[in-house]
Parts: C-alpha cells; sequence; structure tokens
C-alpha cells in the first residue's frame, strides 16, 4: 500500500491510496472461504459448494466490501498521524464510469479531496484588547417601562370622540395617485400640530392633511408604514376614521403589583419600582454579557486570522445535505457556517492548551439555569423546583442526545470566554440603553 499527500493549495490537499493484490487478497480469501463454509448453494449440501463457485458468486462483492474497509481504515489512521486539522470529511474524487474493472484489475489508486486547517497558536495575554460592557438602568428607561406596564394592563375603551394620545384606526390614501392602507395611528407620535388634526373628531370623520406634515420617523413610528411607503408619500392625504381606541393607564395598586411579580411579591410602590429596575437590570446584564462575548469572539478571530477551505467546505456541505439544499442555499448560509466553524476551533484550541473542560454537573446547573429563564413568568415556582430533575433529564435527551452535546459545547464556550476575560486586557464600559443599541446598529 502506498500512501501520498499533495498540498496543491494553503488549505487544500488531495491524499492518493494505491492498493497491490497482496493489500487486500489475503483478506479477501478469507472471507470466501469463510462463506463457502456456510454458503447455501442449491444442488450442494450446505457448505460443500466447490470453492470456486462461491468465489464465482460471490467474489467480486466481497472484493469491494474489503477495499472499501482497508480504505476507510487506512485513510483514519493516515489523517489522524497528521498535524494539521481535518475539517468536514474527505471527498473521494469520483471516477469516470466502468473505470474500475473489478473482475481483472490487480491495482488499484484512490484519491481523496480534504481540506483541512494548519495548527492554530493564539497566546492569550495583554496584547489583546477587549471591553466588557455594562448596561446602565437609569431612571429614564425604569419610567418608560413603568409607563408601558401601565399601558399594557391598563383599560381599553372606544371613546365617541378623540383624545391626544388615542389610536386612530382607520384609511389613510392619498389625494392623488393609488396610495392606499389601512393603518392604526398612534398621535402620541406625531407633532402637536399634526395631532390637533385628530383630536375631538368621531367615527367617519375624514381628516385632510399634507405629507410634509409628517416627518420621516413619524411614517414609521406613528403611522406604521415602512420604507417603500412612506417613499411615495407625498401631496395631499386623508384619513377616514373607521374607530377610536384609547388604553387608560393602569393604577399602582396590590392588584396590578399581582399581575406583573405574582401575589404578594411587593406591596408598596416603592418595592414595586425597585423591583422593576432589579428586573431590567438582570435582563440587560445577561445581554451585555452576551454582546460582550460576541465582541471577544470577533476580537480572537480576527487576532488568529484563520483562512478556511472555502470552495472544499461548500462542495462538502453540499454532497453531505445531497438533496437537502441546492448550491444556492450553501452560498447563502456559508459566511454563518465560516463564523461558526471558526470560533469553533479556536474555542477548541484555547480549551486544549488550558485545560478548560466542560463537567457534566456543569451541563446539569446550565440547563437548569434555562430552564428556569423559560418558566421565569409562568409562576409555577416552587412547582417548577420540584420537577426540575424531570425536565432537566427530558431535555438533554431530546434531540437524540444532541441537546447534551449542545448544551455540552455552550458550557466549554462559557469557560473558555471567562478564562479569555481574566487573560486579556480587558477594560469595563458602562453604557446607557441607547448607546447599547446604537452598538447593535452597527
Amino acid at each position: 500500500m502506498e500512501i501520498t499527500l499533495d498540498k496543491h493549495a494553503a488549505n487544500q490537499a488531495s491524499i492518493k491510496i494505491k492498493l497491490n493484490e497482496a493489500d487486500y487478497q489475503p483478506k479477501v480469501d478469507a472471507k470466501l472461504k469463510d462463506y463457502a463454509k456456510k454458503a447455501v448453494i442449491r444442488g450442494f449440501r450446505p457448505g460443500k459448494a466447490p470453492f470456486s463457485m462461491v468465489k464465482n458468486m460471490y467474489g467480486t462483492s466481497v472484493l469491494v466490501d474489503e477495499i472499501n474497509q482497508i480504505l476507510g481504515e487506512s485513510l483514519n489512521s493516515y489523517i489522524k498521524e497528521q498535524t494539521f486539522k481535518i475539517l468536514g470529511e474527505p471527498l473521494p474524487v469520483e471516477l469516470e464510469d466502468n473505470s474500475i474493472d473489478w473482475k481483472t484489475q490487480k491495482e488499484f489508486e484512490f484519491e481523496y479531496k480534504i481540506g483541512f486547517v494548519e495548527n492554530i497558536s493564539l497566546a492569550l495575554d495583554q496584547s489583546i484588547k477587549g471591553k466588557k460592557y455594562s448596561i446602565s438602568v437609569d431612571d429614564k428607561l425604569v419610567n418608560e417601562t413603568l409607563d408601558n406596564l401601565k399601558s399594557q394592563y391598563g383599560e381599553n375603551s372606544n371613546p365617541e370622540t378623540s383624545e391626544v394620545g388615542d389610536f386612530i384606526y382607520g384609511d389613510l390614501a392619498a389625494k392623488e395617485g393609488e396610495f392606499t392602507k389601512t393603518v392604526s395611528l398612534d398621535t402620541s407620535k406625531i407633532s402637536k400640530k399634526l395631532a390637533g388634526k385628530f383630536t375631538g373628531i368621531s367615527k367617519d370623520a375624514i381628516v385632510e392633511f399634507e405629507g410634509k406634515e409628517v416627518k420621516k420617523d413619524e411614517w414609521t413610528a406613528a403611522f406604521g408604514l415602512n420604507e417603500v411607503d412612506f417613499a411615495d408619500a407625498k401631496g395631499s392625504f386623508t384619513f377616514t376614521v373607521q374607530n377610536i381606541n384609547r388604553t387608560t393607564s393602569a393604577e399602582l395598586n396590590q392588584e396590578f403589583f399581582d399581575k406583573i411579580f405574582g401575589p404578594d411579591q411587593v406591596k408598596t410602590e416603592e418595592e414595586f419600582i425597585a423591583k422593576v429596575k432589579e428586573t431590567l437590570q438582570g435582563s440587560y446584564d445577561r445581554e451585555s454579557k452576551v454582546f460582550t462575548e460576541e465582541e471577544l469572539k470577533k476580537v480572537l478571530v480576527e487576532k488568529v486570522a484563520i483562512s478556511l477551505p472555502d470552495d472544499f467546505l461548500k462542495e462538502w456541505l453540499l454532497r453531505a445535505n445531497e438533496g437537502k439544499v441546492t448550491e444556492a442555499d450553501v452560498e447563502n448560509e456559508y459566511p454563518i457556517y465560516a463564523k461558526q466553524l471558526t470560533w469553533s476551533l479556536i474555542s477548541n484550541q484555547i480549551a486544549k492548551e488550558h485545560g478548560v473542560q466542560a463537567e457534566h454537573e456543569d451541563v446539569i446547573e446550565k440547563t437548569k439555569e434555562m430552564i428556569r429563564e423559560q418558566f421565569a413568568s409562568s409562576g409555577l415556582g416552587a412547582q417548577l423546583e420540584a420537577s426540575m430533575d424531570l425536565f432537566v433529564d427530558n431535555y438533554l435527551k431530546g434531540n437524540e442526545g444532541q441537546n447534551y452535546m449542545n448544551m455540552l459545547t455552550s458550557v466549554q464556550n462559557d469557560k473558555v470566554l471567562s478564562l479569555v476575560q481574566e487573560k486579556i486586557d480587558l477594560v469595563e464600559k458602562t453604557i446607557t440603553i441607547d448607546e447599547f443599541k446604537e452598538l447593535l446598529e452597527k
């Protein structure tokens, strides 16, 4: 047997395996002799058929099976001996039809394409700069949340006459052209001058106004139009009222407190506001943690600069999912796949170099945290904790065990990112929710 490697690119290569008769024939003969001992062939007692007849009947299929087994074992062993990291699976180079004569051919040559990356090296030290973001929950955000909650749990009505702040449902139409759309107008989000035209009106009223009276952001925020809609929002418009919707804000009382946080969790307005702020802070702490980690991943990916065998991986993805995806699908999804693969390679290397390991107990605890978050607003409380082990067990066994493997990977990533933050030059930065939204939009 002869195995050769031809690196024809920085991250792609071919492996050729040449087999001669001595590599496979002894195994083929042994398998055929075993067949002959058990073969049941018409005209002969079991195991008494001539070996030549058994060979003629089963020789080719046994030969193919044995060669495939030798190829698989040899290829895997050879790959394990290499220093580079194989990506995906080796792809056999397809031979032309009938290019192998299994009955007469004695020597065979097979070729496989592989994609790989060389050894990944990353020194975690102070030369790597990163930021740890913390979102500050200020009074403005708390007050906005309180207003939203009071509106959400307020009393809805359909008054005869409109006031500023009402939602007016009706038909918006341009006087010239064919534009028309049924919308729900939030009168609290338009200018006072324009809102005046929508105040004191009733059902079936027709309001006329000019497009120039509406700011660009008001078309979206107040009228709910998208960019395509308001691109033609010029000239004069009419708004025919179909209905008026009004929400009276809920009062800050015990009934309201119980609806939000459960019975008797808070009993005063001060406690309620403090609980809202605490809940907001917890939510934004989780968001800022995720954002920080994603930004750190970008820093590390840029630092290592792994060059993936893109062409090979696209071909492998297409062939591995034959019939399920198209070339267009692979092209569209590949950037996301490449990003995830790159981070996975870096994370695994850091874990290997620093002895980071996800333990079973870590998986259990992370799964419990996930389940608690999912049921946070359910009010189950003690009932959930009493059945937690069952919830965890059912989840981790789900998807044929893949849920467990995914959680194991998630735990390792958490540990790797915690280690990264300990090792690099990490600057803590407190930002407002508005600044956070700006960062997300970049």
